[in-house]
């Protein structure tokens, strides 16, 4: 796996962890009720699609190295996911995932976490719609400009761990449409990570076999399963 598509991986895990940690020093209650207010409408906007599809963006800054780019896309059907990320793709059919790293001809098959474990959230889609609503992020409704000639609205984050590893986060929403225009992330060691969407489809009609996995089209793959 390369190093842009760790880092993506772990962008996701940071907000699947820090949204289930206990450790603060205040509270969500502090947080801004004109942000809450956005962000549920986001999420009930979000929740009301049967499939949503999503095209996006990763740059990526790491501290003293070069930015890294890549395009991806992700398929949400409820609990079941397809995302792409350079040559990386993972499939979710809600019972298991499979890693497949196309340049390494891998295909890593884990079982579905554990609800009830601390990170079951790493990787699923979820964690871009609800990173903020574990109660571990105090937010607030920062600035509202043009961007694009679009009027979008942004609200910033701050992780109520004190060990997180990010300073803050910033997501920036079209304020007409409430659909997230990108999600940024500020590291304490001065990374930065963006992800840009630059198009929302809902309810696209889906292939039966969007959340199957084919060994046909893997083949000459080395497929590790995890589950048992």
């Amino acid at each position: 796996m390369n190093k842009l598509s760790s880092a993506i991986l772990m962008l996701f895990v940071s907000f699947a962890l820090s949204a289930q940690t206990n450790n603060s020093y205040s509270s969500s209650a502090d947080s801004d009720p004109e942000a809450k207010a956005i962000l549920t409408e986001i999420r009930n906007k979000y929740d009301s699609y049967k499939t949503l599809s999503v095209d996006f963006s990763m740059n990526i800054q790491l501290a003293d190295q070069p930015a890294e780019a890549q395009n991806g896309s992700l398929i949400r059907q409820a609990d079941k996911y397809f995302m792409t990320l350079g040559d990386m793709e993972v499939l979710c059919n809600g019972e298991a995932i499979w890693f497949i790293l196309k340049n390494n001809r891998e295909v890593q098959i884990n079982p579905m976490p554990d609800p009830s474990e601390q990170g079951s959230l790493i990787l699923s889609p979820d964690a871009l719609f609800n990173f903020y609503d574990k109660g571990s992020f105090v937010y607030a409704l920062a600035n509202e400009t043009l961007e694009n000639g679009v009027r979008v609205q942004q609200i910033e984050f701050k992780p109520l761990d004190k060990n997180s590893e990010y300073a803050k986060l910033r997501l920036t929403v079209n304020k007409s449409t409430r659909d997230i225009v990108s999600v940024f992330a500020l590291g304490k060691d001065g990374s930065r990570y963006t992800l840009q969407v630059s198009k929302f489809t809902p309810n696209k009609s889906l292939a039966a076999d969007t959340f199957v996995f084919n060994p046909a089209k893997y083949q000459g793959f080395h497929i590790e399963d995890l589950r048992y």
